[in-house]
């Protein structure tokens, strides 16, 4: 969970000419499976793209981000570049320790990934639905990981597995100090 702080504001009323101070605002944030669900369905369009999100996209997301309640519409106006920022650097993050080693073959997804697909995931692995809350980097990584353990071994390759009898057979005469 992010918390963010959005600073008190003076701004110029131009129906009541005079100046009007907004308050200091703390909002709690979680970039979940549920905010991305709620961000595609007022957008009708995938999030998760490499495509630029237009401001107005980037705050509504902010918005569907906030777990804090009552927050009035005219806070996420206020929302400055360093709050951007904070807000960025929580989606980036991965959240977990778990990496994975990219194979040569980069198999390159062509399938389009929303929310329903994700939550095919979840039901296709048994992943229980409170995962939902959790940021979406950590989910992911989960599903990613479900996918690889539920995959058959592979077969190891002849030249490999020639090079690791080799490895193996020259421990042993190392260890046992003999030329074979």
């Amino acid at each position: 969970m992010l918390q963010i702080t959005i600073p008190a504001v003076e701004l110029w009323d131009e129906e009541k000419q005079e100046f009007v101070r907004t308050k200091e605002q703390k909002l709690q944030l979680e970039h979940s499976l549920v905010s991305l669900s709620k961000w595609e369905r007022k957008w009708k369009k995938p999030f998760l793209t490499k495509q630029e999100k237009t401001l107005e996209e980037t705050i509504d997301y902010i918005r569907c981000m906030t777990l804090t309640q009552n927050i009035a519409p005219e806070v996420y106006r206020n929302i400055t570049d360093i709050n951007m920022k904070q807000v960025n650097d929580y989606i980036e993050d991965s959240m977990t320790a778990t990496w994975f080693s990219e194979d040569k073959k980069g198999k390159a997804g062509s399938e389009q990934v929303t929310s329903e697909l994700i939550y095919y995931w979840l039901i296709a692995f048994n992943i229980p639905f409170e995962c939902q809350k959790w940021h979406l980097n950590r989910l992911l990584t989960l599903i990613r990981v479900c996918e690889i353990k539920n995959q058959p071994s592979k077969k190891m390759g002849r030249k490999e597995a020639y090079s690791r009898q080799r490895a193996l057979n020259a421990a042993r005469k190392r260890r046992l100090n003999t030329k074979g």
